[in-house]
């Protein structure tokens, strides 16, 4: 006699129970884009950078995003996959590698058109928002232009048995800081002599965390 069940329970695990979770709290229900259009209450994203072609691991992360925003835009509270490209660094990326991740996401029978919208978004498009974000974050003593050079960075970083150092610009003013930013936005400085970082923890157990470097200078065409 068999001893499976005959009513199959649908295979689970911590992601789907943190979404479960949240939907029986009704954490995100009240979202809105900023057309003031309700948002569904689970929205996934694939967010390469184009800079070469796709491996199996993307593979897993398509399926896994396209899929679970499928599997719940079944439920009232919807969902859906935003199909997001990285392409923030114009020496590295090509239109080779966007039409050839497109197509990799269409061969794996997913897209990223929902409810009659297209949801494929470009980094590179909100440029002008993330610049104003990045001098909201100076303002609020949460970010600063560092002017080490990269040996400089790493070096003062650490390592995993060692705390990292602070900058010597950690503590700049907000109006020096936004000056110099501004002024890298000008094209003022060659590349590699400012960076902007994230003011957190140069003592971090993570390094990743220790003052990540949010926008460098790059002197090429987008």
């Amino acid at each position: 006699m068999s001893t499976q069940s005959a009513n199959p329970v649908e295979p689970s695990n911590f992601l789907r129970q943190i979404i479960d979770y949240d939907l029986a709290k009704g954490t995100y229900t009240n979202r809105v884009d900023p057309n003031g259009k309700p948002l569904p209450a689970l929205v996934t994203r694939f967010p390469p950078e184009p800079n070469g072609y796709l491996h199996i691991g993307h593979a897993k992360s398509i399926c896994l995003n396209y899929g679970l925003a499928r599997d719940y835009d079944s439920l009232p509270s919807g969902g859906r996959c935003h199909m997001r490209l990285d392409d923030t660094n114009p020496t590295k990326e090509d239109v080779e590698y966007v039409d050839s991740i497109l197509d990799a996401v269409r061969w794996l029978g997913f897209d990223w058109h929902h409810q009659g919208h297209e949801h494929l978004y470009y980094a590179s498009d909100y440029f002008e928002r993330l610049y104003e974000f990045a001098q909201i974050l100076m303002r609020h003593g949460k970010a600063y232009v560092d002017s080490q050079n990269a040996e400089e960075i790493h070096q003062n970083r650490g390592n995993f048995s060692t705390p990292g150092v602070n900058s010597p610009y950690r503590d700049r003013s907000t109006e020096e800081n936004i000056a110099l930013f501004q002024k890298m936005r000008a094209g003022e400085f060659p590349d590699g002599s400012h960076v902007v970082r994230l003011k957190i923890d140069m003592t971090h157990p993570n390094i990743v965390m220790r003052d990540p470097v949010i926008y460098r200078i790059r002197h090429a065409h987008h």
